[in-house]
């Protein structure tokens, strides 16, 4: 019985910290629409500058936490209201959501920029000093108290704030109607500035309870958000009270799964992952009403014409070959995921670029397809590639099954759920058999890969594997483009647009979410065999949920209805933060960052960089003299590089100049042909692709 005391006040202090945390998360979005993935992260931070005043440079306690609580989180909650997301205030779910997971990733690449990781930094205690209280047989810390305590105070003051306050009124009703609230005198930026100001210091004060009881660590205290985000969905993203029952729910599973698991070599994952577990079952079970401040805005999906894809697929294998010619061993090693993660980033396409369906385990299914190419493909065996593709499809269909009651944050929600899951649990299990068939995943450590044998050839060099990558990134993209101009694009289309519309028009909307989820699920499997196979030997941490971060807001900077998109993200991930680092090694910690500042300055863009890029340079590619004149300059180059004359940054500076010089010249040659009118587009000047889109807008218009 004073074991199960004990492990219950352990387990009700925790929950206390967790309620705090869920209720500034319940507080930001019931009072701004805005769901903060990235709330977690504003307490990490708190945690480590709390850390560097009091242990680093010795400040007394008191004068630490008004400054952090008093001065600095508030700057940042003023930061991320002003800076982040007021842009995006007035845009879709999708941009909103982009913007709070750009801020989880920055913060956490930030955390890890000013404190060095490999560095531990243990943070005392309140009233450290002070002899514990005993209640009967238990033993209750003046911390474990404080922060009991805190919650209560907390859980009151916000009552009283949201419910007997006219400024607690303003927030709220800023939300459902900010220009109605906006007549009753209420000013609904001042709302949601108070809004996300008093939700930070909630996220900092939960942070600095927490850190004296698990290791400081970036990752592992950003993610603590996920028992918070359990304790909110618990209380269904409104509820205060419902929000501290969860959390004690949470808090109290974790607690007694440390005292009472049995050692097995099996369990020790499940404690961790259990918050993550708890979550997708809470998502599951408990009823969702409207999303708060929920709105929709469709983008239109471009629609590739097939001859141009064909164009990007041959200048996708033909920069494959380029690059496995040119450059060395090492250099394929660093640079060769341009094509394989390029295919994991192309599995955003159909699934939230068609279907409008957020993931954020997509590269957690890459490292399910990685696993199963490394055991099946251990002797190069082709078939195990397609195995991998099959196995990744199967756990994409089951991930989507669930998920079918799910969407906009919620979806999102589930999907983060399983990846954390997958990392602290499932990753991390040793071999086992189930029904005689011998189970392995990384089995604790890493695993080793090889390249394939096709056609009596044994695909194994780095130069063999790029261009392999790369004629797989080019027939992914084939694939999607046929995906998006067939029947079953357009469904999937007509399934974002109006889940409802499109099954009163006969369509059946659960399967095409399964459908999708388990295609978009084999492209990344794809993705991630290719990928193991560039980098010779894979661990579990190279597909984590916070590594996939990154991955996911380069491909929303690209745009994800693009097919172009793949080749964008793997490019724009890869290559220049590597070459940056090589040219300057002091970027490194910078270069970290760059995705989260990309994805915070132009994530809200809902059409992407691609569809830019396709605009602007499309008069190249009209141009025939100037096409000529580019594939010549560039093919002297590729020989110059070849024979040594140059050498590689020669070449990539060359054909960039190159490119940009042809380009203006065919933009100069396109404006200085006459206009041809509408009616006799075909016959004084080729018939284009494009014309039928605008023959259509002046048919309908006049």
């Amino acid at each position: 019985m004073e074991l199960f005391l004990t492990f219950g006040i352990v387990g009700l202090s925790t929950a206390a910290v967790y309620a705090v945390i869920g209720s500034g998360l319940v507080l930001t979005y019931t009072t701004t629409g805005v769901f903060n993935f990235g709330h977690g992260a504003a307490g990490m931070l708190a945690a480590f500058t709390y850390w560097q005043l009091t242990v680093g440079w010795g400040w007394p306690v008191p004068p630490a936490l008004v400054v952090v609580l008093g001065v600095l989180a508030p700057a940042f909650g003023l930061f991320v209201e002003r800076v982040v997301l007021r842009p995006v205030q007035d845009l879709g779910e999708a941009e909103r959501l982009v913007m709070t997971v750009a801020l989880l990733s920055g913060s956490i690449a930030l955390a890890r920029w000013v404190w060095d990781p490999n560095e531990p930094r243990p943070l005392p205690a309140f009233f450290a000093d002070r002899p514990p209280l005993r209640i009967g047989p238990a033993v209750v810390t003046w911390h474990q108290a404080t922060t009991m305590v805190v919650a209560v105070v907390v859980a009151a003051g916000l009552w009283v704030l949201l419910y007997r306050t006219r400024p607690g009124a303003e927030m709220r009703a800023t939300v459902d109607d900010r220009a109605l609230a906006g007549l009753t005198g209420a000013d609904p930026l001042r709302a949601n500035r108070f809004a996300w100001i008093l939700g930070t210091q909630l996220a900092a004060v939960g942070g600095i309870l927490i850190a004296p009881t698990v290791a400081l660590d970036a990752s592992q205290l950003s993610l603590l958000i996920v028992s918070a985000y359990t304790a909110a969905v618990f209380g269904r993203l409104r509820s205060l009270p419902l929000t501290f029952v969860g959390a004690v729910v949470v808090g109290c599973m974790e607690s007694y799964l440390t005292g009472y698991l049995p050692q097995n070599p099996y369990l020790p994952g499940l404690r961790l992952a259990a918050p993550a577990l708890l979550l997708i079952l809470a998502l599951l079970v408990f009823p969702h009403g409207r999303l708060r401040g929920r709105d929709r805005r469709l983008v239109r999906v471009p629609l590739p014409t097939m001859r141009g894809t064909w164009v990007f697929a041959g200048v996708v294998v033909l920069f494959g070959m380029v690059m496995a010619t040119v450059l060395g061993e090492a250099d394929l090693i660093t640079y060769g995921p341009i094509f394989s993660l390029g295919v994991v980033a192309l599995s955003f396409v159909p699934l939230a670029g068609y279907a409008g369906q957020i993931s954020l385990c997509q590269l957690s299914m890459a490292g399910i397809g990685a696993v199963v190419w490394g055991h099946l493909g251990a002797h190069g065996n082709p078939a195990a590639l397609l195995g991998a593709v099959a196995v990744a499809g199967l756990v994409g269909a089951l991930v989507a099954v669930p998920a079918l009651r799910l969407s906009g944050v919620y979806l999102a929600l589930g999907t983060a759920a399983f990846a954390v899951v997958l990392d602290r649990w499932v990753f991390t299990l040793p071999s086992f058999d189930l029904w005689g068939i011998r189970i392995a995943l990384f089995d604790q450590g890493s695993v080793a890969m090889n390249g394939p044998w096709l056609f009596g050839w044994h695909l194994d060099s780095g130069q063999e594997l790029m261009v392999l990558a790369a004629l797989c990134l080019a027939l992914a993209s084939l694939g999607v483009a046929a995906l998006r101009r067939g029947r079953a694009g357009r469904r999937l289309i007509a399934l974002r647009d109006s889940e409802a519309a499109y099954a009163t028009l006969g369509g059946k909307p659960l399967t095409a979410r399964v459908a999708v989820f388990a295609l978009s699920a084999g492209i990344a499997g794809l993705g991630g065999a290719l990928y193991g196979m560039q980098q010779r030997s894979i661990t579990a941490e190279q597909f984590t949920f916070v590594a996939g971060l990154p991955l996911f807001l380069v491909a929303v900077i690209g745009g994800l209805g693009a097919v172009g998109t793949g080749l964008f993200t793997g490019t724009a991930y890869v290559w220049p933060l590597n070459a940056l680092v090589v040219v300057a090694p002091w970027t490194q910690n910078l270069v970290a960052l760059l995705p989260s500042l990309a994805g915070i300055g132009l994530g809200r863009d809902p059409d992407g960089i691609v569809t830019r890029f396709r605009r602007q340079w499309a008069p190249l590619g009209r141009d025939r003299a100037a096409l000529t004149a580019l594939a010549a300059g560039l093919a002297a180059l590729w020989l110059l590089r070849l024979t040594d004359v140059i050498g590689g940054w020669a070449l990539f500076l060359g054909a960039l100049a190159l490119a940009l010089v042809t380009r203006a010249w065919a933009d100069a040659r396109g404006r200085a042909e006459p206009e041809v009118p509408v009616e006799w587009w075909g016959v004084r000047r080729p018939w284009q692709a494009r014309d039928e889109e605008v023959m259509d807008r002046v048919i309908a218009g006049g």
